[in-house]
């Protein structure tokens, strides 16, 4: 089990490297082939996977951060 620091640098490590590769992705499509139009699908779809994987980091690491681990 990793510890609270350990567990929060790594989930912020991680949700970076996430959020950059995803927004990379839609900006390659949105100025690419698809254009802006072709590409507001992916975007739409992106931004909610994102939203979630923050919310699942700040559920995993910053809401119980002051509480004991279970």
């Amino acid at each position: 089990m990793l510890d609270k620091k350990t567990k929060l640098a790594a989930g912020l490590v991680a949700i970076a490297m996430v959020v950059a590769f995803v927004l990379g992705l839609a900006e390659s499509i949105s100025s690419g082939f698809a254009g802006f139009w072709g590409g507001l699908p992916f975007w739409i779809i992106a931004l909610a996977v994102l939203a979630l994987a923050v919310y699942d980091f700040w559920d995993e690491c910053i809401r119980n951060w002051s509480k004991d681990d279970k």
